[in-house]
């Protein structure tokens, strides 16, 4: 099984060997496709150092001159190390870049709380002509990929680090623009998730032999239109994340729903902002424990659904 970061940037370099506008920049992070760029496609790849701001407003400049621009990082420094120049060179200049950042998430569970990515869907979601794709699988990080000529605003692309399993078969099943996709049907109670959550939440009722319904939600903002076509369905939702409550994936779902008026009672589980940050070691579960939804956790939450 192949990593997010590896699909993802072994379909880019694919298609820069004949798009020249592509453009890669990195702020200081390696990878064995990064490296053919380096070597293969010197003038298609810059290196910025450790500086991610400088990488944001230098992705920005060649974007306005019409380069198809990438620049990644790790998840955490590129975006809340630079919120104020994404702000103003994505929000209100529209100027059209792909921000790819790996760690979502507890995705670096050892590096403590510097590395943690739980306020970034938020924020991202509060900023205006920002779409944020958060990858599950590497279909989706390929299909990204390929469909990068018709991005005509900025994407966040925010990746796991270490690879949990499949969603898709492919990349020709991943649609983009509805950003859901219903991974079992259940009956009452739709469980919505993504990244390494939404494999933990599969297992759990795999295990369990839950009837409950299973759902990636990997588009913000949210797709209402497709949003409503999967849970109309549904009795119940619960919505299981890494990230602060506030503003995150719960938040995003129970604005659609009041948006569309459905009056589905929606339960969140995710970091508790009262919790603070976790300086706890010993791996994602741990991690997972400190916010109350570990596997013990989970699994009785999901039972009494």
């Amino acid at each position: 099984m192949k990593t997010q970061r590896d699909s993802f940037w072994d379909k880019i370099y694919e298609l820069a060997q004949k798009d020249r506008d592509i453009i890669v920049i990195s702020a200081d992070m390696g990878a064995p496709a990064l490296d053919k760029f380096r070597t293969n496609l010197p003038s298609q790849f810059i290196n910025t150092g450790i500086a991610e701001q400088n990488a944001i407003l230098v992705a920005s400049g060649l974007a306005k001159e019409g380069k198809k621009v990438f620049v990644y990082a790790i998840a955490s420094f590129l975006t809340l190390n630079c919120i104020e120049k994404i702000r103003v060179q994505s929000g209100m200049m529209n100027i059209p870049i792909n921000i790819v950042g790996v760690g979502a998430g507890f995705s670096y569970p050892d590096s403590g709380p510097t590395h943690h990515l739980s306020e970034d869907i938020a924020i991202m979601r509060a900023i205006p002509n920002i779409t944020t794709i958060s990858v599950s699988d590497e279909f989706v990080a390929e299909k990204i990929a390929i469909d990068y000529k018709n991005f005509n605003n900025t994407y966040y692309i925010r990746l796991e680090r270490q690879p949990d399993g499949v969603v898709f078969n492919s990349s020709d099943e991943v649609d983009l623009d509805k950003g859901i996709h219903l991974l079992s049907k259940g009956k009452k109670t739709l469980v919505l998730s993504n990244g390494n959550l939404l494999f933990k939440c599969r297992d759990i009722i795999k295990e369990n032999k839950l009837d409950l319904g299973l759902c990636d939600l990997y588009r913000y903002p949210v797709n209402l239109e497709s949003f409503k076509e999967v849970v109309s369905n549904y009795e119940k939702i619960i919505c299981v994340e890494e990230s602060f409550l506030p503003g995150g994936i719960g938040s995003a779902v129970l604005e659609a729903l009041s948006d569309l008026e459905l009056s589905i009672p929606c339960k969140r589980i995710g970091a508790d902002t009262k919790n603070g940050y976790c300086y706890s070691y010993g791996g994602r579960e741990e991690i997972h424990k400190f916010y109350g939804f570990d596997t013990k956790a989970l699994t009785k939450i999901l039972s009494e659904a």
